[in-house]
């Protein structure tokens, strides 16, 4: 797994969205369990809802940011 990644894990643990936010590609695809939110302050806004997911199934990285998070959940 990639260090951007692992870094994300943790802040999402953490509960540290401005970290967080770095790390992710403005036009994230984050999907759980089939459904997919597209852009990252959708998604921002979708994680400070929802508990900690853990490690993605799989994921794309662009531009050294997380553009894609696949997890069955």
């Amino acid at each position: 797994m990639d260090q951007v990644v692992r870094d994300a894990v943790a802040a999402i643990e953490l509960r540290d969205w401005e970290l967080l936010k770095g790390l992710l590609h403005p036009y994230l695809h984050w999907t759980e369990g089939g459904v997919t939110i597209r852009g990252r302050t959708k998604v921002l806004t979708h994680l400070m809802g929802a508990p900690p997911s853990g490690p993605p199934d799989s994921y794309e990285l662009r531009d050294g940011q997380i553009y894609r998070w696949t997890t069955g959940n």
